[in-house]
């Protein structure tokens, strides 16, 4: 079994086995969180990393047709000889094998790059050359441009812009993978700009094949928040729309009250949904849509939705969606601060 290493850029620990329930590989999420370079995992029985044998009935049960996910709840995982880490785990088969993603109880502290083995690592700084060479050049064209563009040339500035906007956005993601640190504190910001953003990716991408709709409440208080990663959660979810036949796409936000995310009820919160009229949520996807390498198209990576969800925990928010074909709505809540007393 392969995986694409775009998982790499998930912090949810993600491991994945051959038809033997073997480790086949993992990200590198999981090893870290394990406390172990992903080499010695692999070929090792997945069930050997829950001592107590909290995945012998799992991987034993027999196969559907159609298998759900199967979650399990506070799965105790290690290394052999390591130290034991608990999780809430969500375990589904694939045609070629298992894949078992893992949401630790207790984050895990220690992030430091310097535990990995000395030649990936190596690569890693390889890989990192090689990317922000290509991604300064064309930040830098980017700007040479800009320079030379009439000054009324309003089009022509937003596009540069936005150029320039996304090489840095792709450049800090890119340090985020290969240089792990802990996430930046969130800032107050707009939701709306992160919103316009989207637009103009959207825009310089679909051009006039998909009508984009704003529906904005302008009285909405700032939240709290990444603006890079919100651009990239959003973009994913419009971009998906496109992909699923959308003519059109709406961008509405509101406020909602006594919204419930998670077990917290909060008195106020952000609602932003992402309507569209293409094809809808395959059936055969609804009750594993969010996780990685789940696709319903051919040419697919199954990660936009993984990341999206990502982002929106990060932000102490939650993602769902509700689909038919000609409409469906991915809805983003996110909380926001209670008024201050007048």
């Amino acid at each position: 079994m392969t995986a694409p290493p775009d998982l790499d850029q998930l912090t949810t620990p993600l491991a994945w086995t051959a038809d033997d329930a073997r480790l086949a590989g993992c990200n590198l999420a999981f090893a870290r969180w394990l406390g172990v370079g992903p080499r010695r995992l692999l070929g090792l029985p997945l069930a050997a990393l829950a001592p107590e044998g909290g995945l012998d009935a799992a991987l034993d049960r027999p196969a559907g047709p159609a298998d759900a996910p199967l979650r399990l709840r506070r799965l105790g995982l290690c290394f052999p000889d390591g130290a034991e880490r608990f999780c809430d785990a969500w375990l589904l088969r694939r045609e070629d094998g298992w894949l078992l993603e893992a949401h630790p109880v207790d984050e895990f502290p220690d992030d430091d790059p310097a535990r990995l083995p000395s030649a990936l690592s190596a690569a890693l700084r390889g890989l990192a050359h090689e990317l922000r060479n290509p991604l300064a050049g064309v930040k830098g064209a980017a700007q040479l441009l800009a320079r030379r563009l009439d000054a009324d040339d309003t089009d022509g500035h937003a596009l540069t812009a936005l150029i320039d906007a996304e090489t840095a956005r792709l450049t800090a993601l890119l340090d985020r993978l290969l240089s792990p640190a802990p996430a930046a504190p969130h800032a107050p910001l707009n939701i709306h700009g992160v919103l316009e953003r989207v637009l103009r990716l959207a825009e310089s991408d679909a051009g006039w094949a998909v009508r984009l709709v704003r529906d904005y409440d302008p009285s909405l208080p700032e939240v709290e928040g990444d603006t890079d990663r919100l651009v990239q959660a959003v973009w994913n979810l419009v971009r998906n729309a496109i992909e699923a036949g959308a003519a059109q796409v709406v961008l509405r936000t509101r406020a909602e009250h006594g919204a419930r995310i998670g077990e917290v009820v909060h008195p106020l919160a952000l609602r932003l949904d992402i309507a569209d009229d293409g094809r809808g949520v395959p059936p055969e996807l609804t009750e594993r849509l969010f996780l990685p390498l789940v696709t319903g198209r051919a040419e697919g990576t199954g990660l936009g939705l993984a990341l999206a969800q990502q982002v929106a925990r990060e932000h102490r928010g939650a993602l769902n969606y509700r689909s038919r074909p000609g409409h469906t709505v991915f809805t983003l809540l996110l909380p926001l601060p209670e008024p201050a007393d007048a």
